[in-house]
């Protein structure tokens, strides 16, 4: 039968696609022959089984058709678009091979209703509005395709990092002993669950950034392998050295300190990483505000044993120089660093003046009055290793530097 050449376009369009729609199983094994023909990438994934893809498609060109016929909504946001977007994200499917199909799709009902248009005798002007509404249709679906694409892909991606948040923080809590767990977490992260291991914590500058910038990269450049967690105050690394030393990899790190960071002692395998985390910010706490420096644990033993128990320096402070802080702070600063300089120079009055700028008999004279001060001698190691713990206590609380 003829069409009637002054029916409105957009009802031939309608009615043209309202009889197709019968023949989308038909219209499937076409588009999936032309996916296979013009799009062979589809052969690359193999986690779509072949089921799925005719489903998917089988699901779009019906959708086609019932906008184009009038019978739904759309296409803008169209759920079964979204759907299949979310689907092949998940799968894997790239989001360039998904558009060749939904084009690939459009040419298939595009030809299918020319069919059916020359079979009624339609007005080929009316093939006009068909081919608007087809594209318009095609255009909008692969819109939404897309954004529930790239909203899956987020979401994954966001769902990856809190696994590998929650994998690095129980490897913190040293969850790495059991045996399972860290083989399991080790092939995750990309990490041997044996070998030599250190933990880097680098401390938060005043800008709100990390105090090391560049660490993954060249660490990366020395084939060390490393993964890094960004917690509320600290970055932390953990690095696996296996078989590498580890000054290696202090020097790489230090020339890219913008601020405090620590460094631990070399641990066995993942299942010390927890301890190594401990030691690491334990030796943080020996590092100045506002300095810029890479420390280790080997460096600041007596540091890091008075920041474990910060009651105990205090006391320990008040005990060995508690007299003389109480003094005027000119007087006070001058017998701190004579007491100082004195320690440094394994006690030796002597070099203690060169150093200060001063003559040997000042130097004596400053020491006979700390002793008076303090009510005990400087001298025997005993004396020896509390001042200078008790300086080291002092540098800790005020914040200053050797």
């Amino acid at each position: 039968m003829v069409a009637d050449p002054a029916e409105n376009p957009a009802d031939v369009t309608h009615a043209l696609a309202r009889k197709r729609l019968q023949d989308v199983p038909a219209l499937t094994e076409r588009l999936m022959a032309a996916i296979f023909t013009d799009n062979p990438e589809w052969t690359d994934y193999s986690p779509v089984p072949k089921e799925d893809l005719w489903e998917g498609c089988r699901q779009y060109l019906e959708r086609i058709l019932q906008i184009v016929s009038g019978q739904v909504p759309g296409p803008d946001g169209d759920d079964v678009a979204a759907e299949i977007g979310r689907r092949r994200a998940e799968q894997g499917v790239p989001l360039e091979v998904m558009l060749r199909t939904f084009r690939l799709g459009g040419r298939v009902v595009w030809e299918a209703l020319v069919d059916q248009a020359h079979q009624d005798g339609a007005d080929p002007d009316a093939l006009l509005g068909v081919a608007t509404s087809i594209w318009r249709v095609i255009d909008g679906l692969s819109s939404t395709l897309s954004t529930s694409y790239r909203n899956t892909e987020m979401e994954r991606v966001r769902r990856d990092d809190q696994r590998r948040h929650a994998l690095v923080e129980d490897l913190l809590a040293g969850r790495a002993r059991d045996i399972a767990f860290a083989q399991r977490t080790a092939k995750e992260l990309d990490l041997p669950t044996g070998g030599n291991y250190v933990v880097v914590v680098a401390a938060m500058t005043d800008d709100g950034g990390f105090a090391l910038r560049g660490h993954h990269d060249a660490l990366t450049a020395l084939h060390v392998r490393s993964v890094w967690q960004v917690r509320a105050d600290s970055l932390v690394g953990l690095v696996a050295l296996e078989q590498r030393d580890k000054d290696l990899v202090l020097e790489a790190l230090r020339p890219l300190a913008r601020g405090r960071v620590a460094v631990s002692p070399t641990v066995r395998g993942l299942a010390e990483v927890g301890l190594a985390h401990q030691l690491a910010t334990t030796t943080l706490g020996t590092s100045s505000y506002g300095a810029s420096e890479v420390v280790t644990l080997e460096e600041r033993f007596p540091e890091a044993l008075l920041v474990q128990s910060p009651d105990l320096a205090q006391r320990l402070l008040e005990s060995q120089l508690g007299p003389v802080l109480e003094l005027p702070v000119r007087e006070r600063d001058m017998l701190l660093e004579t007491l100082t300089a004195w320690l440094e120079e394994n006690c030796s009055t002597a070099n203690a003046a060169v150093r200060l700028h001063c003559h040997r008999n000042t130097v004596l004279n400053r020491l006979h009055r700390i002793t008076s001060l303090i009510g005990q001698p400087l001298h025997g190691r005993t004396a020896y290793v509390s001042l200078s713990l008790a300086l080291s206590a002092l540098r800790l609380r005020d914040g200053l530097r050797d």
